[in-house]
């Protein structure tokens, strides 16, 4: 059998594409640099040493032991008693770092750097000192803004875009640890998005950069030479670097910054709208499994929340195009949206979607902190007792509202006395609370929710959901039956 020269050629073809080896992509990844040499040669020139000084009061003497004349423990509280003179105050001083933003003199640190100072001093890296100015402060993100008036132009950086930072990428510090003068650390982004309790605000960048005392206010660089953080906190049971600290992203700084340079403090977004955390038991308790966002747990009257039609129980999962992926995220989102903005809301209201338009407002100062709360009293007898959540309750009267003071618009069924160890007990309930809704039906006495809860227990409900008034706010609570 003969083959042609041109159908043998075309086989051929078709067996080389068949056993040909699959081409191979390298894996994008930026490379570990070789050396961080160059990079910190043009960086160290734009960070700089913080120094403040405080004059603190010395106590009054009468406010020290008196001791008799020469007692053995004179030596000892001398130098608390300032000596011969006495009464005389002490100056402290301490040491931070930043970062310069603009040639002109304008200076980036941490407000805890320069709080409370009567005097700073900020020295350049090529030792020249100048007397600065604090332009302005925001204690909330613990950034504050310096102002000096230099000779000439500065070297400054700026900021990149902290959103593209990613868990593993390489990241530089800079600043001036135990006042010894200017050091540069490296590591990688360990974490992102880190709530350590530091403030409303916190999102926090990680990084195992070894960051120390002094440090603080200094820049986090990226390997393109942009400020991405604020070096800001560290985890410490030493008092040194155990490679974890905690930077300021930038993008949260930068809109900071812009409103100290320009107001002299920070303008913040506001809606009116109270939110708690959807925990798995209240999203239960709604049908809401497997949903995310931040669960309104009281509308300010009036306020542009309000004013767009949100009601408690509404979960807020989108905020001018931006997912809110839980309590914490809203706040951040609404804080950094320009005031007076329109924006677009997503929202979740039993199960159904819903698109409301809402005007952002400019935040108030802060409100009054809560009232520790006071020892529940013992249950008096003859209440009903929901032995399945821990719960005594009573009528809410006259006595119960002056007892608690507790206004004459909130309706519902008074908490009286709630049980060591139950489920409510474990939610944190407390004697003086009020039971406006359960199962988002409102009720209005004891014998109404003892019967809800046991119809809802032999239906094989597994969490119930209470909404409680607490001092006027509003707050919803998911308690386990079984």
């Amino acid at each position: 059998m003969r083959v042609s020269s041109s159908r043998l050629a075309s086989f051929c073809a078709v067996l080389a594409l068949l056993f040909a080896a699959p081409a191979v992509t390298p894996a994008q990844a930026r490379p570990a640099p070789d050396s961080f040499a160059e990079l910190a040669d043009k960086l160290l020139p734009t960070v700089v040493n913080i120094a403040t000084s405080q004059t603190l009061k010395a106590p009054p003497r009468n406010a020290l032991p008196q001791l008799p004349p020469g007692s053995p423990l004179e030596d000892l509280f001398k130098n608390f008693q300032g000596g011969p003179r006495g009464g005389q105050p002490r100056h402290v001083t301490s040491l931070g770092s930043g970062f310069i933003i603009d040639p002109s003199g304008f200076i980036v640190t941490n407000n805890h750097v320069i709080e409370d100072s009567d005097q700073v001093t900020v020295t350049l890296n090529d030792g020249t000192d100048y007397p600065a100015r604090i332009v302005g402060r925001d204690a909330k993100t613990d950034i504050a803004l310096l102002k000096v008036t230099p000779r000439k132009p500065l070297p400054a950086t700026k900021f990149g875009n902290s959103d593209t930072v990613r868990i593993g990428h390489w990241v530089m510090a800079i600043g001036d640890p135990f006042g010894l003068g200017s050091s540069v650390t490296a590591g990688i982004v360990s974490a992102r998005n880190r709530n350590i309790n530091a403030g409303p605000y916190d999102d926090f960048i990680q990084t195992d950069a070894p960051i120390n005392r002094g440090n603080s206010g200094g820049p986090l660089f990226d390997m393109d030479g942009n400020v991405i953080g604020i070096n800001s906190q560290i985890y410490t049971p030493s008092g040194g670097s155990v490679g974890i600290g905690f930077a300021i992203p930038a993008n949260l700084a930068r809109e900071v910054v812009n409103q100290l340079r320009q107001f002299g403090g920070a303008r913040r977004g506001w809606i009116g709208v109270r939110i708690q955390q959807l925990t798995p038991e209240i999203a239960e308790g709604m049908g809401l499994s497997g949903a995310r966002g931040a669960l309104v747990a009281g509308v300010t009257g009036g306020g542009p929340a309000a004013k767009a039609g949100l009601a408690n129980g509404d979960l807020i999962t989108g905020f001018d195009g931006k997912p809110v992926a839980d309590d914490r995220a809203l706040p951040r989102i609404v804080a950094e949206t320009p005031i007076g903005k329109t924006v677009a809301m997503d929202v979740l209201r039993r199960n159904k979607k819903q698109a409301l338009k809402i005007t952002v407002q400019r935040l108030a100062e802060d409100a009054k902190p809560d009232k520790p709360a006071k020892a529940p009293p013992a249950p008096a007898k003859g209440q009903p007792k929901l032995t399945q959540l821990g719960l005594s309750l009573g009528t809410l009267d006259a006595a119960a509202r002056a007892k608690f003071k507790i206004g004459g618009g909130v309706q519902g069924v008074l908490v009286t006395a709630v049980t060591a160890g139950s489920p409510a007990g474990e939610k944190n309930v407390r004697a003086g609370d009020v039971i406006v809704e359960i199962s988002s039906q409102p009720v209005k006495t004891p014998a109404e929710v003892s019967q809800r809860i046991e119809a809802d227990a032999k239906a094989g409900k597994k969490v119930e959901l209470i909404l409680i008034n607490r001092g006027g706010d509003l707050t919803y609570v998911g308690l386990r039956l079984n």
